[in-house]
């Protein structure tokens, strides 16, 4: 496996609709008010940063429900739509990406945090965007510190690594017909 440089994702996502909507480098300011700072979206070295929406479910225990990922219980979370989402202190939340993807058969990618959110105790898990899985980005925060926490809307939240595959797999996500291909919006736990 190799990993993709900047201008294979340009080219994958401008002629093939790989990731939408795309900004084709670093996006850091929103040329907009005093505070037109960003926390940068948008394509790096060898990689792409992709932002959060603004829909947010954050975890709750007003209902006292359990979770479970075989039964899931929805009242496990309040949902929000916000420009800025507090997940409060050692708590967590769902979001999705803003950006819709389409993953080609022959690759496989990787999705961190971005750094600017893990030295603030924010941590990013994602699983693999498995070979022709398509779908927005479910996204699961975690807010680690005992203060609560921003999280910053339409900004970068995580960084997609794409590695290329020697060989192009036998079964990818489209052949099994994956329990959450083409989601859109944020996807709970599904059996």
């Amino acid at each position: 496996m190799g990993v993709q440089p900047d201008s294979w994702i340009r080219k994958m996502a401008l002629e093939q609709g790989m990731i939408e909507p795309f900004a084709e480098g670093q996006v850091r300011r929103s040329g907009q008010g005093e505070d037109n700072t960003l926390i940068s979206y948008g394509v790096s070295s060898y990689g792409y940063d992709l932002r959060v929406s603004d829909e947010f479910k954050v975890f709750t225990n007003v209902f006292n429900t359990v979770v479970d990922p075989k039964h899931f219980d929805e009242r496990s979370f309040v949902d929000m739509r916000t420009d800025v989402c507090i997940v409060p202190p050692n708590s967590f939340a769902l979001a999705r990406s803003v950006e819709y993807f389409r993953i080609p058969r022959d690759i496989l990618t990787i999705c961190l945090g971005k750094s600017t959110y893990a030295r603030c105790g924010i941590i990013v898990n994602v699983t693999p965007f498995e070979p022709e899985w398509e779908g927005h980005v479910t996204l699961e925060i975690s807010n680690t510190t005992p203060l609560p926490a921003k999280i910053y809307a339409n900004e970068g939240l995580a960084q997609v690594i794409f590695l290329e595959a020697q060989k192009v797999c036998e079964i990818s996500y489209a052949d099994r017909k994956g329990k959450y291909m083409g989601q859109r919006g944020i996807t709970v736990p599904r059996l």
